[in-house]
Formats: C-alpha cells, structure tokens, sequence
C-alpha cells in the first residue's frame, strides 16, 4: 500500500534520487545524454532544501511511502494566478513506475487542488509519449501552448496540459488531510517550481 503525505527534510536524499534517475529514465532519447549523464542528486538536493527553505515558497511537495517508509515517488504543485494550480513536477522511482504510485500522488494533488477556478495545468515533454499518455488518462489535454528549452544547444518542445476545475467535495478534502495532514491553500501569487522540467 501507498501513503501519500508532505515531503519532509529527511526525505531530499530520496526524493533527488528519484527526480535525477526519473530524468534518466523517461527524457533518455529526447533531452542529449550528455545533460542527462552530469546531473547530480547531491546539486538537485541542494537546490531542491534551498527551496524548501525559502520563507516566500509556495510550492507544496508531496512524497510516496510505502509501508516500509521508502520513498517511491514525489509530486510538487502550487498556485497558479492564470489556471488555479500547476502541477510542477511528479516523479516516481524508475522501477515502480505502472505500480500505482504516480496516480497516487496526482490523486493526492486533486484532492488538495479544489475550490473555485482550481483547474490544474502542467508542461510535459511533447516526445515523452508514455507520460502524455499518464496525463491524457487522468483528464488532462493540451491547450495548444509550446515551449522549447534547449539542452546542449538541443531544441526540447514541451506542451502544457490543462484539466478543467473539478467540483470542490468536502470529502475529497477531509481525505487528504487525514493522510496528509491540513490542507492549506496557499493565496494565489509567484508560482516557482522545480527548475529542472
């Protein structure tokens, strides 16, 4: 069984393994091999506990446990002026990938990601069919917007995603917090996510 609940400052080591081995995995074969070979997990944890640390943050990140307590993905999100949320980033452990967890987590970011106006939209990797494809299941569509990052002087097209505003359910809320602890909304303002994709 998986848990979702707040990411926590023991749980960085885990999590940037997670995010750089993801990176690895999934944009092997579109973003060049020599980006994917000189990330760090000891540079991403860095960056990702000076983020944490930031007073003005408003990103909320969530890990998935399992009943071990090992950390098997990790999903980050906060407030969009424009759309209600953004989905930043969602990762899971390369070899639990198609087990559950990356719908785990994304349940657990639409749970918290209610009220008026609260669409989610997130930016994915037009070549990486096999997380299109996670996201077109989970209700998302893309909405026409393109962006291109280059990666050693490489062109990357990436597509934004938008699902439309579920109905706020009390329910949907009193479960998340009763695996997650409150949930708080954070007042719309910058939105800062993971600066990685």
């Amino acid at each position: 069984m998986v848990r979702v609940r707040i990411m926590g400052d023991t749980d960085v080591p885990a999590v940037a393994e997670i995010r750089v081995r993801g990176w690895q995995k999934a944009y092997a074969g579109i973003v060049p091999g020599s980006c994917l070979d000189a990330m760090s997990t000891e540079e991403t944890a860095r960056r990702t506990r000076e983020r944490l640390a930031d007073p003005a943050g408003t990103t909320t990140d969530l890990v998935a446990v399992a009943e071990d307590h090992e950390i098997l993905g990790w999903a980050a999100y906060g407030p969009n002026p424009d759309a209600g949320w953004t989905l930043h980033a969602l990762y899971v452990r390369p070899d639990r990938i198609g087990t559950g967890v990356g719908r785990a987590l994304l349940a657990a970011v639409h749970e918290a990601a209610v009220g008026p106006g609260a669409a989610v939209e997130l930016w994915v990797l037009r070549d990486n069919a096999r997380a299109r494809r996670f996201y077109e299941l989970a209700g998302y569509a893309p909405d026409g917007a393109e962006e291109q990052e280059e990666y050693d002087k490489v062109p990357v097209t990436e597509l934004r995603y938008r699902r439309a505003p579920a109905p706020p359910s009390g329910a949907a809320v009193q479960h998340l917090e009763a695996r997650v602890g409150p949930v708080v909304r954070p007042e719309v303002g910058t939105v800062r996510g993971d600066s990685g994709g």
